[in-house]
């Protein structure tokens, strides 16, 4: 009885297998490795290391150096794109923009721009004589167009606005005679070139206003510090286009609707509409020598244009637009 007694405690008591001691010891080790690795120490007399909240801790010590990375690239990138962004681009003369190829120039907006000259005079240096003016260009840099103020019962007034388009509004390949008399006044007949672009604006108050910055047939007479003289403001639009309603100058329908009783289609409120008025208008620019380069042929100097905006066929009342810039010429004899 009592051997058996000494048999059953003797089973219940924990058994120690070969080898558990060195499990033991082999845990212990890869759990002082781990803790090592981020950066716990264990405490000699009661080691406490939990791995999962370790990891827990280290998984939000990337998070947070993620972010600030993030931060620091995304404030980086900001500073470079508003230091590129500052400004327009650098201004480049007739030979660079030349010299650099398609993909040099796509994007820089160098393609709306005028040419500069390097050197030259502050002056008009040009003999008495006939040329031929080519490679005329016209930048405008501002656009104002005359209206109503925001306030009440404020008089009408060239307010600034807000470009609609794209960077597509400068002319260029502008050619035609130019004349320097013995007194020293100019003359200039434009006849050919990309005399022509439309361009929409927006006033404060959110009306948008489109019209076609044109100096075709322009005769520029007058002294070089200040020249110019009339041009021809096409309809910024043909004959041929139909509004919503069907309705155009040389096609479609003559009405809104069926042939109203009575003649009130040929009422003056729908007239406007009805009858549609694809006929030109008049501007004026005065343009100004700042720079020539006589060993070049090249000349620049700024305008200053007052041009009606669309009137959408006839049926709106035009504004003034006033568009201001530089400009750049080669004069060859």
């Amino acid at each position: 009885m009592a051997a058996s007694l000494q048999a059953a405690a003797t089973l219940m008591q924990p058994t120690k297998l070969l080898g558990v001691p060195a499990r033991n010891n082999l845990q212990l080790r890869s759990s002082q490795g781990l803790c090592k690795a981020f950066g716990l120490e264990p405490a000699s007399s009661r080691f406490t290391c939990s791995l999962q909240a370790d990891l827990k801790d280290l998984a939000h010590k990337c998070v947070d150096a993620t972010k600030i990375a993030g931060f620091a690239l995304a404030t980086s990138a900001l500073i470079v794109s508003g230091a590129s962004a500052e400004g327009v681009p650098k201004r480049l003369t007739y030979d660079e923009i030349q010299s650099k190829t398609y993909m040099e120039v796509k994007g820089t907006g160098t393609a709306n721009q005028c040419p500069t000259i390097d050197g030259g005079v502050d002056s008009f240096a040009f003999k008495p004589g006939k040329y031929q003016m080519k490679k005329f260009c016209l930048e405008p840099t501002s656009f104002t167009v005359k209206a109503e103020g925001v306030s009440k019962n404020a008089p009408p007034e060239f307010q600034n606005t807000k470009l609609m388009t794209r960077l597509t509004y400068t002319l260029d390949e502008i050619e035609g005679p130019f004349e320097v008399s013995t007194d020293g006044t100019v003359k200039f007949e434009e006849k050919d070139g990309i005399d022509y672009a439309a361009v929409t604006v927006q006033l404060p108050g959110g009306e948008r206003v489109p019209f076609l910055f044109t100096i075709k047939q322009l005769v520029a007479t007058g002294k070089p510090e200040s020249f110019g003289g009339p041009f021809l403001v096409p309809s910024y639009r043909g004959s041929s286009f139909l509004d919503p309603k069907g309705r155009g100058g040389s096609t479609g329908y003559d009405n809104a609707v069926a042939l109203p009783a009575g003649g009130r289609g040929d009422e003056e409120e729908l007239k406007k509409e009805n009858i549609k008025d694809t006929s030109s208008s008049t501007g004026k620019i005065t343009l100004s020598v700042t720079k020539s380069k006589p060993e070049t042929g090249e000349v620049i100097g700024v305008f200053e244009s007052i041009q009606p905006s669309d009137t959408d066929l006839g049926a709106k009342v035009p504004k003034d637009v006033k568009i201001q810039g530089f400009w750049y010429a080669q004069l060859e004899s």
